[in-house]
C-alpha cells in the first residue's frame, strides 16, 4: 500500500507531497540505525558474553533455574548468548515491531526458539502471571539500553520499572554497574561551540567589533549533550584543569531510581585557567567484582590505548558549563553532576552542595534563542575568524558606497559585515521567528537598528515595499540554512536568487557568484563498519539482520548520500578531488536538469568504501569557501576536512573491493541536478576492480 507523506524540501523551500511505501518510516529507521555498528563492536560483544556466562554460573551455583529478562533485545544476540551459557529460558523484549520480527527469525535460524520468547512490547507493558507474558519474575536482568550519555534512551525509568515489577530482588544484572566519569578542561575550540565570540572587522574607519548580546553571554545554553568522537580532538585543543573523576555510579542489580539527583566531587585544579567544558564518558562492569569492564574512555584516559575499540553507537560527551569560571591551581573546588531521568548536566561550586544547603539547579534552558537556532558546529563556524575574513575580503571587492545589500542566510552576521564595510543600505531576511528574534538582539546590541533592516518573511515572498522601493545591487549569502542536511541543500540560495530576480537592479552582483559540487573516493579507517554486513557475530548467524538492513537501504532516500562530520572519521583519499557539477548563481535556476557523467581515477592502493561529496562556494573569482576538503590530500592521501560542516558520504554497494598496487582503477559516476525538485541523484560504480576480496 502507498501513502502520501508531506516533506519540506530543504533545497527549494517548498512543501512536497510524496507517495511512499507504507513501511517507509521503519525502513529509514533500520537503514540509519546503529545495529551494524553494534554487531561489529567486538569488545562490547565479548564483554557481554563473559558477563552473561558469569551471571548464569552464579545462579546455577545457587541451585536455581536461570530465568533471563532481556530488555531491548534487538537481534536477540544477548538472549542467544544467555541460552548458550546455560540459561533455562529467556524473555526477550523488543518494542520496535520490525526488529522484533527479525529477532524471531534470527532466534529460529540459530535453533533457540524453544528457549527464547520474543515479546513485542515496551518493557513497562509486560505482564507477569499464568496468563501473562512471563509466568514469573526473572532472576537475571540483561539490558543494552544505553546511549553516549548513558541515560538518554530512558535506561533509568526502564530499570526502575523492571526491578519493581519484572525481576526478583537482588537479581543478577548484566551489566552489573555503570560509572560516569568527568574531566574539567579549558578549551577555546570547544567553548566556541557554545558562545558567540566578538567578531573583529578591519574597515576604512579602523577596527569595528561585532559584539554578542548580553543575553547570549549570560545564557546557560541548551541542555543537550554534544556527543562526538573525542579521540579525534587533539590534546593541544584543551588544557586539563582536573584529573579524570568518577562522578556517579548506578548498580543495576538493585532498585534503580529515575528521580533527579546531584553528585558532588571535590578536586584541586591541576592548573590555573578558565573552566569552560566538561568531558565525560562512562564504563560498564559486567560482573560484581568489576573484572569484566567495557569502557568508553578516550585514548588519554584509557588503560590500554592500543586496545581502543572504535564504535559509533557510543562515543564521548562534551558538556558546557553555564558560564566560564576562573580557577586557581591548588584552590579546592566542587564539580557537580546533575541528572534527571534522561539528561545530565554539570556545574562548578566553591563549596559542596551539602554544606551550603543549595537546591540542585534545574536543567539549563536556552533563553537567548541562539542555542535553539544554531547547532554546535554552526557556533564554531560563525566564530571562525579565518572564515569570516574570507567573506570580509570578498565583500570589500564588490561593495560600493551606494550599495543596497540584501542578505539571505539564516542567523548570519553577513548583514553586519556589509554595514561595517560601507554598504549604504542593508536588508536581511529571516524566515523563522526564532532567527528573527535572535538577529534583532544582535543588531540592537551593536546599535545598528537604523542601519540593518530585518525582514521576517520567506525570501520568495519579498515585495518592493519590504525593500523600501530600492533595487538590490548586492545579493549576498554564506549560504547557510538551518533546514539543510546535505551539502547541496544550501542551493536553496539559488532558488531565492531566482525568486528575487525582479528586485535586483541592473548589473547586480551575487555573492557567492557560483558554486561547485566535488567528490573524492576514500577508504575509511572505521566508518565503513556502519554499512558492512556482519554475517556471524560471536558464533551466531545474523545474516537475517544483514538482509533486513540491505532491503531498507534499497528504499529511495536510503540509497542517497548521508551526512557525516568527517573530521571525526579519519579516511584516506584514494583519488584526487574532482569537480562534478557547477551552479551559476549569477543566473536564475535553469528549467532543465544538469547532468554530469565521468570517471574518477584511483591513484592510491586501498579499499574503496565510498565517495565523499561537498560544495565549494566561489565568493569572487579569487576567493573560495569549501565545505569539504580544506587543502589537497597529502602524499599518503590523508585528508583535512572542514570541521564546521557535514560532508555527504555515498557508500559503495561492495565496499570491500581493493585497489591493487599494479595500476589505476576507476569509479564511474552519473550525477544529475533536478531543478524542479532541487534533488541531486547520483550513482557511483566501481570499474575494473579486482575479483579477489570483492
Amino acid at each position: 500500500m502507498k501513502v502520501f507523506c508531506g516533506r519540506a524540501n530543504p533545497t527549494t523551500g517548498s512543501v512536497e507531497w510524496l507517495e511512499e511505501d507504507e513501511h517507509y518510516d521503519y525502513h529509514q529507521e533500520i537503514a540509519r540505525s546503529s545495529y551494524a555498528d553494534m554487531l561489529h563492536d567486538k569488545d562490547r560483544n565479548i564483554k557481554y558474553y563473559q558477563g552473561i556466562r558469569a551471571a548464569v554460573s552464579r545462579v546455577k551455583d545457587r541451585g536455581q533455574k536461570a530465568l533471563v529478562l532481556d530488555i531491548g533485545t534487538g537481534t536477540g544476540l544477548l538472549s542467544m548468548m544467555a541460552v548458550t551459557a546455560g540459561a533455562d529460558f529467556c524473555y526477550a523484549i523488543e518494542v520496535f515491531k520490525p526488529m522484533a520480527d527479525a529477532a524471531v527469525k534470527i532466534v529460529e535460524k540459530n535453533g533457540f526458539s524453544d528457549k527464547i520468547k520474543i515479546i513485542n512490547k515496551h518493557s513497562t507493558e509486560v505482564t507477569i502471571g499464568p496468563d501473562g507474558d512471563m509466568p514469573c519474575r526473572a532472576n537475571i536482568l540483561i539490558t543494552e539500553l544505553f546511549d553516549t550519555e548513558l541515560i538518554g534512551e530512558g535506561a533509568l525509568p526502564s530499570y526502575e520499572h523492571a526491578h519493581r515489577h519484572l525481576v526478583q530482588e537482588n537479581c543478577e544484572a548484566v551489566p552489573h554497574r555503570a560509572t560516569v566519569y568527568a574531566q574539567l578542561v579549558e578549551s577555546r575550540r570547544m567553548w566556541s561551540w557554545n558562545k558567540l565570540f566578538p567578531v573583529r572587522v578591519q574597515t576604512g574607519h579602523g577596527e569595528q567589533v561585532i559584539v554578542p548580546p548580553l543575553e547570549l553571554e549570560r545564557c546557560p545554553g541548551a541542555p543537550s549533550v554534544y556527543d562526538i568522537q573525542l579521540n579525534q580532538v587533539s590534546p593541544t585543543d584543551f588544557t586539563a584543569l582536573s584529573d579524570v573523576m568518577p562522578m556517579f555510579s548506578v548498580d543495576f542489580s538493585k532498585q534503580v531510581s529515575s528521580s533527579a539527583a546531584c553528585h558532588s566531587r571535590q578536586f584541586e585544579p591541576l592548573a590555573s585557567g578558565r573552566a569552560q567544558v566538561v568531558l565525560s564518558w562512562w564504563d560498564i562492569e559486567m560482573d560484581p567484582e568489576g573484572k569484566i569492564k567495557c569502557t568508553m574512555a578516550p585514548f588519554w584516559a584509557h588503560s590500554d590505548p592500543e586496545e581502543l575499540q572504535w564504535r559509533d553507537h557510543w562515543m564521548q560527551c562534551v558538556y558546557f558549563l553555564p558560564q566560564e569560571e576562573p580557577v586557581v591551581q591548588g584552590s579546592s573546588l566542587f564539580l557537580l553532576a546533575h541528572h534527571d531521568d534522561y539528561c545530565v548536566w554539570y556545574s562548578l561550586q566553591k563549596t559542596s552542595s551539602e554544606k551550603n544547603g543549595r537546591v540542585s539547579p534545574p536543567r539549563p534552558v536556552c533563553d537567548c534563542q541562539a542555542h535553539l537556532l544554531w547547532t554546535r558546529p554552526r557556533f564554531g563556524e560563525i566564530n571562525d575568524q579565518d572564515r569570516t575574513e574570507r567573506y570580509v575580503q570578498a565583500l570589500r571587492t564588490v561593495l560600493k558606497p551606494d550599495s543596497v545589500c540584501l542578505c539571505v542566510s539564516d542567523g548570519s552576521l553577513l548583514s553586519l559585515l556589509a554595514h561595517h564595510l560601507g554598504a549604504e543600505q542593508v536588508f536581511t531576511v529571516e524566515s523563522s521567528a526564532a532567527s528573527h528574534r535572535l538577529m534583532k538582539k544582535i543588531v540592537k546590541a551593536n546599535h545598528v537598528e537604523d542601519k540593518v533592516h530585518i525582514i521576517e518573511k520567506r525570501p520568495e515572498l519579498l515585495t518592493s515595499a519590504d525593500l523600501e522601493g530600492e533595487k538590490v545591487s548586492l545579493l549576498v549569502g554564506e549560504p547557510f540554512f538551518t533546514t539543510s542536511l546535505l551539502p547541496w541543500h544550501n542551493l536553496y540560495f539559488w532558488y531565492v536568487r531566482t525568486a528575487v530576480d525582479q528586485h535586483l537592479g541592473p548589473g547586480a552582483v551575487v555573492l557567492p557568484q557560483d558554486a561547485s559540487l566535488h567528490a573524492v573516493v576514500v577508504e575509511f579507517r572505521d566508518l565503513w563498519r556502519i554499512r558492512s554486513p556482519c554475517g556471524n557475530c560471536e558464533g551466531f548467524d545474523v545474516h537475517i539482520m544483514d538482509d533486513m538492513i540491505k532491503r531498507a537501504l534499497d528504499f529511495r532516500e536510503s540509497k542517497e548520500a548521508e551526512p557525516h562530520p568527517l573530521w571525526e572519521y579519519p579516511c584516506r583519499c584514494l583519488s584526487g578531488p574532482q569537480q562534478i557539477l557547477t551552479f551559476d548563481f549569477r543566473h536564475p535556476v535553469p528549467p532543465h536538469p544538469v547532468r554530469a557523467e565521468g570517471s574518477i581515477e584511483l591513484r592510491r592502493p586501498g579499499r574503496s568504501h565510498g565517495a565523499v561529496l561537498w560544495m565549494e562556494y566561489h565568493l569572487t573569482p579569487d576567493s573560495t569557501v569549501s565545505t569539504g576538503l580544506l587543502k589537497p590530500p597529502d602524499d599518503k592521501g590523508d585528508c583535512c576536512w572542514n570541521p564546521h560542516c557535514k560532508q555527504a558520504v555515498y557508500f559503495f554497494t561492495s565496499p570491500d573491493c581493493g585497489v591493487p598496487q599494479g595500476g589505476p582503477r576507476t569509479v564511474s559516476y552519473t550525477v544529475e541536478f533536478h531543478p524542479h525538485t532541487g534533488d541531486i541523484s547520483m550513482d557511483f560504480t566501481l570499474s575494473d576492480t579486482l575479483e579477489d576480496g570483492c
